[in-house]
């Protein structure tokens, strides 16, 4: 009996040191095995560098390498907002994990595309007026993301332009009814324009070769001043704005700093970094398995207005203390 119990305590031993080689053998094979790529299509109207190395920068923040354990794909539209259908189709055919846009018209775009792929937009208006998400808190389809606001903050920018130009009194408002994002800009524009005793004046532009055109309309108009609304087709055309706007000595304000930073007057809007850190954030909640209908969309805590003393000079405008006093970044 005593044998029999030794010989059997041998066996379980043996059964033991077997299973614990076999575990360790998978552990071994498991980890020599390259993780899975997690797939992020992005999908903007220009190629807009600094924009996209915001994002790829957050995401290395928060544990992701490029060819490690992510991959992303970018397809622009050049300018050319009638792209953005084409390669929105394109993205989804590959088969993405999740879709990110940096514009209204980009993120409509992918919405029509897919109805299951995550969608993640960043710099849209109002999300549920232009029919993106139920709501703020609960989205509720495959779509959300960060909103930058715009409209909220149009009667602020006015409100600067009049502390910033003498005797103002007539601004030009450049909007592209075709973009829904600026639509919403432009209307909320009216009524802190009427507190503020100024006239607008519409300068619709949905045409890349019509700037020329809209800014002597602007001077036709009496403006001595213009107010640039958020859209993806401006933003692709910075430089083009800014030097008009220095040719014909327009003082302008812009809603994002990286006007500015390339020769722009002024901006006031969200932190430039904030949205892409924030949407970096919302991707990882995705690919770890949270539903985008159940992630809220997100708005902006920080706020900056930068001024361009370079081109106040080129333009011939000095800026009052009290405006530089409120700054919070000043190009010399």
């Amino acid at each position: 009996m005593r044998v029999v119990r030794s010989q059997w305590s041998v066996v379980r031993k043996s059964v033991f040191a077997l299973c614990t080689m076999l575990i360790a053998l998978c552990s071994s094979v498991q980890a020599q095995q390259p993780g899975k790529l997690a797939k992020v299509g992005w999908l903007s109207v220009a190629a807009a560098k600094t924009r996209i190395e915001f994002f790829r920068r957050a995401l290395g923040e928060i544990g992701y390498v490029e060819g490690k354990n992510i991959a992303i794909t970018v397809r622009s539209g050049n300018g050319r907002l009638e792209q953005l259908p084409v390669l929105a189709d394109e993205l989804v055919r590959l088969n993405v994990d999740v879709l990110v846009v940096p514009s209204t018209p980009g993120t409509l775009a992918a919405k029509n595309a897919t109805r299951t792929i995550p969608i993640v937009f960043i710099g849209s208006g109002d999300p549920v007026s232009q029919g993106l998400v139920d709501s703020l808190p609960r989205p509720g389809g495959n779509i959300t993301g960060f909103s930058t606001i715009g409209a909220v903050l149009a009667g602020k920018r006015l409100e600067l332009l009049k502390e910033t130009v003498p005797n103002l009194s007539r601004v030009a408002v450049l909007w592209n009814p075709h973009d829904p994002t600026t639509v919403e800009q432009w209307k909320e524009s009216q009524l802190p324009a009427r507190e503020l005793g100024l006239q607008l004046h519409s300068l619709e532009l949905s045409r890349t070769d019509k700037y020329e055109h809209a800014f002597k309309e602007a001077i036709r108009s009496g403006s001595t001043a213009v107010a640039v609304t958020h859209s993806a087709l401006f933003a692709s055309n910075q430089q083009i704005i800014a030097d008009l706007a220095t040719k014909n000595r327009l003082p302008m304000i812009y809603a994002r700093e990286d006007y500015v930073a390339g020769g722009g007057l002024m901006s006031y809007g969200p932190d430039e970094a904030e949205p892409f850190r924030r949407a970096a954030v919302i991707v990882d909640k995705i690919l770890k398995g949270t539903k985008p209908a159940d992630i809220p969309v997100e708005q902006p805590t920080k706020f900056a207005f930068i001024i361009n003393l370079k081109t106040a000079k080129q333009i011939g405008l000095t800026i009052p203390p009290n405006v530089l006093a409120r700054a919070d970044r000043v190009i010399r």
